[in-house]
């Protein structure tokens, strides 16, 4: 169920809370993708390299939440935001198809690391927690750039999952490239969202934005409560 426009306080609580849970998420990505590369590059892990590099990426689309709403008018960059968080997934796509077809193709064996598999399983908790939290913020206060960015959460957390199944397959059964095969599925996932998000629509009269389509009225502009299927 999704509620009307929230009063001008509640709006301003909403931007404050979008605020800090892009903080927390850039913090956390950036520790996150600092021990992961070195992992990675210890273990010669290319799985694990490339997840640490998509920690930066998250970290890029939690900055772009933070400059928007570090805005006297947040709904004011909810477009220009829209799109380079659009960028984002992008990015996020290249580095994660580049680094799984370089595991297929090179065949490399990684060595074990329980430092890697350590940061891998602590993501696959924190990260729904932050995805939760974004989603429901953004649907209250009707922010596409919130959704967008919780959606790239959301990727990053099916990826440790991914890159934390590989290395345990890896180091119980010498399956090396389970975790890049899945990881090019991830990679499309994130090209689509990403499309999805540059041509997401803002309604200048009312500031709620509608991704998917022109029509501003069905999507956003009413105060009526519609109810999400």
């Amino acid at each position: 169920m999704s509620l009307g426009r929230p009063s001008s306080r509640r709006r301003t609580q909403l931007n404050q809370r979008s605020l800090r849970l892009a903080y927390a998420t850039a913090g956390y990505n950036l520790l996150e993708g600092v021990v992961a590369v070195g992992a990675g590059a210890a273990a010669s892990s290319t799985a694990l390299l490339g997840f640490g590099l998509d920690s930066f990426v998250e970290v890029s689309s939690a900055l772009v939440v933070i400059w928007q709403f570090r805005s006297r008018i947040p709904e004011a960059r909810e477009r220009l935001a829209l799109r380079l968080i659009a960028v984002s997934f992008f990015a996020l796509a290249i580095w994660v198809t580049v680094d799984a077809t370089r595991a297929l193709l090179g065949a490399e064996q990684a060595d074990t690391t329980p430092i890697g598999i350590g940061i891998a399983a602590t993501s696959v908790v924190v990260m729904p927690l932050l995805v939760w939290a974004k989603r429901r913020t953004g649907r209250e206060l009707g922010s596409a750039t919130v959704m967008a960015d919780s959606m790239q959460t959301m990727l990053c957390t099916y990826l440790s999952a991914i890159v934390l199944v590989g290395l345990l397959l890896n180091a119980a059964l010498g399956w090396w490239w389970a975790d890049p095969v899945a990881a090019l599925v991830i990679a499309a996932v994130a090209i689509r969202e990403g499309i999805e998000a540059w041509h997401g629509e803002q309604c200048d009269d009312c500031a709620l934005p509608a991704i998917g389509g022109p029509d501003c009225t069905a999507a956003c502009c009413t105060d009526t409560p519609t109810t999400d299927q």
